[in-house]
């Protein structure tokens, strides 16, 4: 048999509700029998209530870090009321232009990701095989899924097609300012057409939704990649395309005399020089197309496609937001077309903020129909630290306008009547959930922002009225009328 432990030991490992008297002798003191004990102890894994000849440290409990990993964010209520308010007002954006929203799985087979990311996508993709023996991935993008989705439910949604797309990705990158491994990207593209006015559309909603978060210096640079791949391909490196494209595209990062000397290694000082005269950007677009034109031979689709684009910018009277930078590639290896990037004026460092371009050849992964895209991404964290160093957050609230105070148990119906006409008037309103001092609740209001208060209690009940506090003012407005209530609250919260 197994013998009992004493009784200090096992009070010590009992919970409060089951420690009996300082004095007790043994087990059977205690304020429960010694077999309720023993099984307490074995249930909660106690093990030397098994074995008593364990003299080990006694399995103290520990707390659990409530940490998270680095890359990783939680958002307080007013951050996230911050990050809903900027995606409505993109939504808005979206919806005059006719865009659709639609969201897909955040695991997708590792196939479907990866099939066509480029190797340093690869490396930063959250990949693993889950219970079932699957190889999965996290999205690293929202492009990709888009393109898996259309292959998917091309009949449902016809062509072409334009939607919009809000939601979290996940890449295993280096953190920096406004750069996490876990973040949020809105998307939005036309699928269907292989047109000027698609990729013009895009320019435009990219500009209209940068405008409708109150900014107000920024430009929207843009290229097309056929024109560089001419100009490779002129110059014989074809087969070292990606090398040239990617180290174009961290020219910004590095400066151009460190981009020289990266291109020089992969291609040769003259082809170096050439590429950098070809990636320079003209006082003009005119002067720019001219060039290129010059660089790459007459003829060239590319250059044809950014000459209408360029033209109907100019028509629009926008083309002072818009700048023709064939140094813009984009690093992912899908864009075929049209690229773009978009760069705030204030803080250029932060890099871009909105970028994409043309992807006619993606869905081929998926589908034989040809589905030729264009679309652009919103890095919404990014744009958040960008618009916090503007001076552009804030303005949106988590809270509530209104606390209906609780003052006694049995109008706890009534409390949540006044509350509810206040909702129904468009006024954000809350019921404080149990009855307390009055000092308690008001100092709850006053930690969460809440500027007006209510009151019912016997007085009001008896006279059939309530009383509104202002609790900036400490004013109050004794004796209204119910259905007065909504317009006096709106008149103070003007």
């Amino acid at each position: 048999m197994v013998p009992l432990p004493d009784a200090p030991y096992l009070k010590s490992k009992l919970p409060q509700c089951y420690r009996g008297r300082d004095n007790c002798q043994g087990a059977a003191d205690l304020d429960i029998s010694p077999p309720s004990a023993f099984t307490w102890l074995v249930q909660k894994g106690d093990k030397s209530a098994e074995h008593r000849g364990d003299k080990s440290a006694e399995h103290r409990g520990e707390l659990i870090q409530p940490r998270i990993p680095k890359g990783f964010r939680d958002f307080l209520p007013e951050k996230e009321a911050e990050r809903l308010s900027i995606v409505r007002k993109l939504q808005s954006v979206f919806e005059r232009f006719g865009f659709l929203p639609i969201d897909t799985p955040v695991l997708e087979f590792a196939e479907v990701l990866l099939g066509k990311g480029g190797g340093e996508t690869d490396k930063e993709v959250y990949r693993f095989t889950d219970h079932g023996g699957r190889d999965v991935a996290m999205r690293f993008d929202l492009t990709v899924p888009f393109a898996r989705f259309m292959a998917a439910h091309l009949e449902e949604v016809g062509l072409p097609f334009r939607r919009w797309h809000a939601a979290k990705v996940w890449r295993g990158e280096n953190t920096q300012r406004g750069r996490y491994r876990e973040f949020m990207q809105v998307d939005f593209d036309v699928v269907g057409t292989d047109s000027a006015s698609a990729d013009l559309e895009i320019l435009l909603l990219m500009r209209e939704s940068l405008a409708a978060l109150g900014m107000k210096s920024f430009t929207i640079r843009y290229a097309h990649r056929g024109a560089f791949n001419a100009c490779l391909a002129r110059l014989g490196l074809e087969a070292r395309s990606v090398e040239v494209l990617r180290t174009i595209d961290k020219q910004r990062k590095v400066g151009a005399e460190k981009t020289r000397e990266l291109l020089a290694g992969i291609a040769g000082p003259a082809a170096a020089s050439e590429i950098l005269e070809f990636i320079r950007v003209e006082e003009t677009p005119a002067a720019t197309l001219r060039k290129l034109s010059r660089l790459v031979g007459d003829g060239v689709e590319a250059i044809a496609r950014l000459s209408q684009v360029a033209s109907a910018l100019d028509r629009l009277g926008i083309a002072g937001t818009f700048v023709l930078d064939p140094s813009i590639t984009r690093g992912l290896d899908y864009y075929t077309g049209i690229v773009f990037e978009s760069f705030l004026g204030d803080l250029p460092d932060i890099g871009s903020v909105c970028s994409g371009g043309r992807y006619n050849d993606l869905a081929s992964l998926y589908t034989k129909q040809r589905l030729p895209g264009v679309g652009a991404s919103i890095g919404l964290d990014r744009l958040m630290a960008a618009m916090e160093e503007l001076g552009l957050a804030g303005g949106s609230s988590a809270r509530s306008s209104v606390l209906v105070l609780f003052l006694d148990d049995s109008l706890i119906g009534v409390y949540h009547e006044i509350a509810q006409g206040l909702r129904a008037a468009g006024i954000a309103a809350e019921v404080y959930p149990e009855k307390k001092k009055l000092t308690h609740q008001f100092a709850y209001a006053e930690k969460k922002g809440i500027p007006l208060a209510v009151l019912y209690g016997a007085q009001e009940a008896a006279a059939g009225t309530v009383t509104l506090k202002d609790l900036t003012s400490r004013e109050s407005y004794e004796g209204l009328a119910p259905a007065d209530l909504p317009g006096r609250a709106r008149e103070l919260l003007r």
